[in-house]
Formats: C-alpha cells, structure tokens, sequence
C-alpha cells in the first residue's frame, strides 16, 4: 500500500506543478516570462524555459528559432500546441497557422532537425504544427525546372548551390535512439519539403502515435519508427518494444533517396521490434511503395487496414517474406498476407482532391536519364591506355523533376479533404 500512495503522490506533484509557457511572434519578447500577458517571441526560447511535462501554446506565425538558427532541441518532454489566436483562446490551422519555416542561412549556423528530442520523451505531444523545409534547402538553377512549379530539382547535401548554402539533409522530427522510454504523440501537424524523412523516431517503450497529420513531398520516407529497445534473447528473437499507431494521416508524394529514383520513397516504413497498426491513411504518390515491411518484423505484430492507396509507383507494399526475396504488391494482392490484420484496404484516387496540379502532373510524368560519352579510341583515352592508366568517359544524368518545392500553403487544403480517411480538420 505504501508503494502505490508513493507513486500516486509524485503524479500529483509533476501535474501540480507543470506550467504552461506562451509563444507569439507578433507580441512576444524573448526577454518576457513566458506567460499569456507577457509570451516569449521564438518557440526554442519557450523549450529553453519549460520543464518536463510543461505545455507550450504557440499563436500563428511564421517562426524560425532565435536568431533565424533554423532548429528546436528538447531534452526534455515537452508538449507543443500550435496556431492558436492571438489571444490563446482559439485554435485554427486554417486561417492562424503556426509555421515553423527556416531560411536558407539558417543552413550556414546550424545543420539539425527542425525539430528533435533527445532524452526525455515521456509525455511529448506535438501538436498543431506546419513544419516546413522548403526555403533552407537548395534547389537547382538548370534541372527540373517546370513552369508552375516554384523551383528546380531539389539539391543533395554535396552540391553546392551558386549562392547560399546546401540542403540539410536532416528529418524534420528526429527523435534519437538514445531517447529514454515514453509515450508520444505527434498530431494535427503538416511535414513538408523533409530534405531526409518527415518523420523519424527511436522508441524504446510505450505506445508511439502518429495522428491526423499531412505529409507531402518528402524525400526517403514520411513515417519511420523503430524499436529501439535491447532483444532479451539475443539478435535473433525479436523483443517487442511497444507500439506504433500510424492513422488517419494523408501522406502524398514521397521521394527516393537520389534522383535516379532506385532506392527508397515509401509513405510509411515499418521497421522492427514494434507492434504497427496502420490504418485510415491515404497514402499515395511514392516514387517506390506506400508501406515498405521489408525489415523482417513478425508478421503479428502488423495491421494494415481501412487504408486508401494510389499513385505508388512500384507497388502499395513492399514486402520481404523471406532472405533475399522482396516482392511489390497492390491491394488486390493483399489477401495471402498472414499479418495479424490485413482487411478493408481499397485503390482509389479521391475526386477533386485539392492536390496541387501541377505538381502532380509533373510527379506522374517524371523521368530520370543517363547519356555515356565514352570514345575508348580518343587521343586521351589513346595516351591513358599507353601509361597504363584506366580509359575514361563522361556520364552525364538529368531528370525532369524531383523533390521540387512544394507549396506549404496548399498542404492545409487537405485537412478534412475525404472524409473517414486521411487528416480529418479539427480545431
């Protein structure tokens, strides 16, 4: 009895005293305490005051970290609430969106997740959020360029653009390995113009959900979650680290890895040592498959149901059922699965779906190509042979679109775009 009165006193104490701390861009001060009368300006001044457990109520605007350093770092587990009015009383993504959008510069001072927690995540909600990294990556001047479309093709970290900085090739939430045990959540957000995952988390033990958020154009993967915890019983007996629910999320347009579109672009990927339950998303425009499960995580611990798929290039899953096998599979293919849920998935492209279209006509058409100069006969060549040197050539590649920017503003066109599936609107 003794040992329950103990625990139950320090839930009150942490409840007690947790405070909540006020951002606005407009009326806030980072020189302020923090509270509704008197907020701080930038969301990572907030995060630098809060203690564990502590609420932050951000009003919209346009944020990008103190002094434009382009990132927010959490030790501790805090809960972020986004796009409230000026007042703190209502909440409206529509028409008072928190906006957490670094500029390119911000690539010169700080190379970092938008946003990352790294010990404490217990408790952690965010909540409200667009986050987008379109304007700190780096677009091509030449290739990719689509009239309609803001920019070229997205630039990888080692190119260097003529003016400013490279990309930052980060996720734009990144929950380390490192982080402790905890419960999660990450709703009601936008992910956007993500130069290396939207989403990508640790997580050690207790339930991890990801809800009623829309991800468009990023690039390996919107969604990848991975158990972090130790195997008991060695490598090869997977220990079960806890759960993941993926629902309700519209997830559209997510692209490899490089521009050659070989490897990853999957809306979702499951990873191991984690029990999945994805359903109700609309997941749709993958360079490779909306669900990648090829990872080897037991097939009980996964459920894919009441899902709508489209547009994925290679396929709706990609699945390894055993050692070097991988096979890429559509809905109708979905039935001789032995997951432990696999039912009510349907193909469909939802009618006047507020998709930007030109983007996606330019998606649906996009094509990557090599040209090889190579003359084995050339004086150079000739001369190289002579010296015992390798002959040589040029390999020239061009696509016509990959990863270009995408609109933020467009994104929250699909919050409650399709009813029962996808990011629901909310307030």
């Amino acid at each position: 009895m003794k040992k329950v009165i103990f625990i139950l006193s320090i839930f009150i104490s942490v409840s007690i005293f947790a405070d909540t701390i006020y951002v606005s861009k407009t009326a806030g001060k980072n020189s302020n305490k923090g509270t509704i009368d008197a907020p701080v300006q930038e969301i990572d001044k907030a995060v630098s005051l809060a203690k564990n457990g502590d609420e932050i109520k951000i009003a919209g605007g346009t944020y990008s970290g103190t002094f434009g350093i382009g990132y927010i770092e959490s030790d501790k587990a805090v809960k972020l609430y986004g796009s409230f009015d000026e007042k703190f009383e209502k909440r409206d993504i529509l028409n008072t969106p928190t906006v957490f959008q670094p500029d390119n510069a911000s690539g010169g001072k700080a190379r970092k997740a938008l946003l990352k927690f790294t010990k404490d995540v217990d408790g952690a909600i965010v909540d409200g959020i667009v986050f987008d990294m379109g304007f700190r990556n780096a677009y091509s001047e030449k290739e990719g360029l689509i009239e309609g479309i803001e920019t070229g093709r997205l630039l990888s970290s080692t190119e260097r653009p003529k003016v400013g900085n490279s990309t930052v090739q980060e996720p734009i939430i990144q929950i380390m390995s490192s982080a402790k045990d905890g419960d999660v959540i990450i709703q009601n957000c936008v992910f956007v113009n993500g130069a290396n995952f939207g989403l990508q988390a640790g997580h050690r033990k207790g339930s991890f959900k990801v809800l009623n958020n829309v991800f468009v154009n990023n690039k390996m993967a919107g969604i990848e979650v991975y158990g972090t915890c130790a195997n008991k019983a060695g490598p090869k007996d997977l220990t079960l680290c806890g759960d993941v629910e993926i629902a309700y999320n519209t997830i559209i347009f997510t692209w490899s890895r490089l521009k050659d579109f070989l490897d990853m672009g999957y809306g979702v990927r499951v990873m191991t040592k984690c029990n999945y339950n994805i359903h109700h998303n609309i997941i749709g425009g993958s360079v490779l498959t909306a669900i990648d499960n090829t990872r080897f995580n037991k097939n009980e611990w996964l459920k894919i149901d009441d899902n709508i798929f489209f547009g994925n290039k290679k396929g709706d899953l990609e699945f390894s059922p055993a050692s070097n096998t991988k096979l890429n599979l559509f809905v109708e293919q979905f039935g001789d699965l032995e997951f432990a849920s696999v039912k009510n998935n349907k193909t469909e492209i939802p009618k006047n779906y507020p998709i930007n279209k030109t983007f996606l006509e330019s998606f649906l058409a996009a094509r990557y190509s090599e040209t090889v100069d190579f003359d084995e006969n050339s004086s150079a060549n000739q001369w190289r042979s002579a010296m015992g040197l390798n002959k040589q050539g040029k390999i020239s590649s061009n696509v016509s679109m990959f990863m270009n920017r995408y609109p933020w503003k467009d994104t929250l066109k699909l919050f409650g775009a399709y009813e029962k599936y996808g990011a629901q609107s909310f307030k």
